[in-house]
Order: structure tokens, then sequence, then C-alpha cells
């Protein structure tokens, strides 16, 4: 089968229908760092930019799927919510005029669930009401990442992230019905098996549940690609670093002591996060980002650890192996002081390694060069940003998994 894949991204539906045979016969992105990943790894496929003005006699052939999912953020709970009021809404309809230009067999279409209530569901129903008025049938579900298991994943991919499909067929709805919707008993299918704990902040806590709320478990939030300017996930990790004499060398040694806190501190540690243990009962959160320690008790033993970026982009507080930087008195919005009570530990973000394996993709699949400088010096804000905006690889394996065996059949 081949397929036209529009708002391509960096191409998840390339990465996922590959192993199926699927050849592509063209993409559609505009933006510049997603069109150097696509360039980087599929430079025989031509990237259309602007899927508006795409026709058939633009790509020469009928494509038997077309496969889109068209700016979100209209529809977002996360966003304004204008829905087809604004032009990133509206792409949503030119994906539909696309659809009577090009007439593929299929039609897959992604989007946030957000639109289930966008405008009271009106923008939904306006979508699937123009698909019909095309005769194509059609069904839709939402997928949660974290459930969907393939060949290649599984136990699925350790990511919450739920999205709508809308599948269209040129010929019936029963088509898309039989791709979307299971004829197995649900018993024969349980969800993966995985341990979910809840836990005061002194142990590792990994997932953000809503502002202020964390919950330890084995599953990611959703990779967002606003992640580069304001993390939703952080890792913590148990550890103890305490500063030594050598101030500007490597003077770090690993105890349960913390080290004497120097007048000329205050110039150092500039982004501070302080963290509260439940106990504390301040203000029922264990999390704070104010410049305002907690009140310090008779039980309590401070200390300061040290994460800084390993990566090119200094912007990006990433912490990526087990040894503390050094601290030195110009280290500036480099590095990220972490104050805790009782015990310290680490704290970082996802890196970007991990936002791709958390989409299914391979290991530095976003690093690739851009704009005349090595793969090596890739922007590490736009990776995250990429990898945000991307489809979940073991969703879109699924997906064509179960189009080719419905279309095989008929």
């Amino acid at each position: 089968m081949n397929y036209l894949s529009i708002c391509s991204g960096i191409e998840s539906c390339s990465v996922a229908w590959e192993p199926l045979g699927w050849k592509p016969i063209g993409f559609s992105e505009i933006e510049e760092f997603r069109s150097a990943v696509l360039q980087y790894h599929y430079p025989e496929v031509k990237n259309y930019g602007d899927f508006t003005k795409i026709t058939k006699e633009t790509i020469g052939t009928k494509p038997d799927v077309l496969v889109g999912g068209t700016p979100c953020a209209t529809f977002s709970i996360a966003g304004l919510r204008k829905g087809f009021a604004e032009d990133r809404g509206n792409l949503a309809l030119e994906f539909i005029r696309l659809i009577d230009r090009v007439r593929p067999t299929w039609v897959v279409w992604e989007n946030v669930p957000g639109i289930l209530s966008s405008n009271e569901g009106k923008d939904l129903g306006t979508f699937l009401g123009a698909l019909a008025e095309l005769r194509y049938g059609f069904a839709y579900r939402v997928l949660d990442t974290q459930y969907v298991r393939t060949s290649r994943f599984p136990r699925a991919i350790p990511q919450r992230r739920r999205r709508i499909f809308v599948i269209g067929h040129i010929r019936d709805w029963r088509y898309p019905a039989k791709v979307l919707f299971d004829q197995e008993p649900m018993q024969e299918n349980p969800y993966p098996s995985r341990t979910k704990k809840q836990r005061v902040a002194k142990e590792s806590t990994n997932r953000i549940r809503r502002r202020g709320d964390y919950i330890e478990d084995d599953v990611s939030s959703t990779i967002c690609a606003r992640d580069y300017k304001s993390a939703t996930d952080l890792v913590v990790e148990q550890d103890t670093y305490t500063r030594t004499g050598n101030f500007f060398g490597d003077g770090y040694q690993e105890d349960d002591k913390a080290s004497t806190i120097l007048a000329r501190d205050y110039k150092d540690i500039t982004d501070l996060v302080v963290v509260r243990d439940n106990h504390t009962k301040s203000n029922g959160k264990p999390w704070s980002e104010e410049d305002v320690s907690f009140t310090l008790t008779a039980g309590d033993i401070p200390a300061v650890t040290v994460l800084e970026t390993s990566t090119p982009d200094k912007t990006a507080r990433v912490y990526k192996d087990e040894v503390s930087p050094t601290l030195t008195a110009m280290t500036g919005g480099n590095r990220q002081p972490i104050v805790f009570g009782n015990r310290v530990k680490k704290i970082r973000r996802l890196t970007p390694i991990e936002c791709e394996r958390l989409q299914g993709f391979p290991d530095n699949y976003t690093q690739v060069p851009y704009r005349g400088k090595p793969k090596e010096e890739a922007p590490v804000s736009k990776r995250y940003e990429a990898c945000g905006r991307a489809m979940s690889i073991n969703v879109m394996e699924w997906l064509g998994t179960r189009i080719q065996k419905v279309h095989e059949s008929d």
C-alpha cells in the first residue's frame, strides 16, 4: 500500500508502517527542524510543504491511504478552545478538501480528545459530516498509547497519551469499524500489568497528574511539544553529593552530610527548587518552586546538589549521567540546584532520548544535522518539541496492521 502523509511532523507513520511494506508517496511539513528530520531519514521522499496546495496531479497518483493529524491546540483543553474559529482549526476542514481532491481509499485523521467537547461537540460533528458528504464511511475511537500492544511493542509503550482517531473508507463504514474495534473478547486481551504506587515527596516521583500532584508509577504522562519550556514529568533519583573545599574543581563527595553554606552561594543558587515532604503540611503540596525554603526543623539535614546539562544546548537543564558537575560561580542558567530535607536526591527532566523512546522512535532519531551544524549539535528544544507533536509508533503500527488486514480481505 502507498500513503500520503500531511502535517507529517517527524513521520511516526513511516517508522510504524515501513515493516508492513508500505511506501510513502509524499510528505507535507512546513516547520524547518521537522523538515530537516524528514530530509535526513527519507531523502528520497518529496516534502510538498503546504498540503492545501496538493492535488492528485501534484503527487501523480491516487494514494491508498491519506494520513495526518492537523494542529490540535485549537481543540485541546489546554488551549483557548477556539475550534474552527481559528486558522489552525480550519486546517481540519482543509484536510477534508484534500480528501476530495485526491480521493484516497482510506483516511486516517488524528487529534486530541478535546475535540469531542470543542464547541459542544459541533466541531467534530462538522468534520464527520463533511466526510460523510464526500461519501466516506467512518468510525472513530480514542486510543491510549499505554494500552496498545503490537508485535514490536508487546507491552505497549508506558506513556499516558490519549488521542482520537477517525478512520474513513471510500465505500462503507463497516470497514473502519473492523479496523478500530476488536473482535476478540476483552478478557483475552487484558491491559499490560504495571505497578502503581503513590508516595510522599521523599520517594521517587515520576508522573504529574495535575498541577502540584505527582504519582509514582511506570507510565509517563503525555509527551508535550512545550516540555522544553516546562517539563511535566520529573525524574527523581536518590543520591547525596556534598561540596568539598575544591570549589572550582571536581569538589564533590558522596556522603550523608551537607557542606557548609557559603555567603557567596547566593550568586550561584538562583534557580532554586524547594521540595517539601508531605509531613510538613506545607499547603498540602509536596512540590514548591518558590524562592523561599520551608521551615527548618531539628530533624532536617538540608543539602544542595547541582544538575547540569550535558548537551550542547546550554538552556536545557538535562542531566544524563551519574556524575555531579562542577560548581562554579558563573554557572548561571546551566544548572539546576535542588534543596531537599532529610535526604538529597537528584531531579531532572526526561532527556530527548527518553522522549523518543516514549513515542516508540529509535534512540537519537531526532538528532539530525540542522542549519549547517552536525547532528551532535541538534537543538535540544527542537527535539523535545518534535517528539511532543508526534504520534506514538505502537498506535500507528496497530492501525496500519488492521487497515492492511481489512484491505486485503476486502
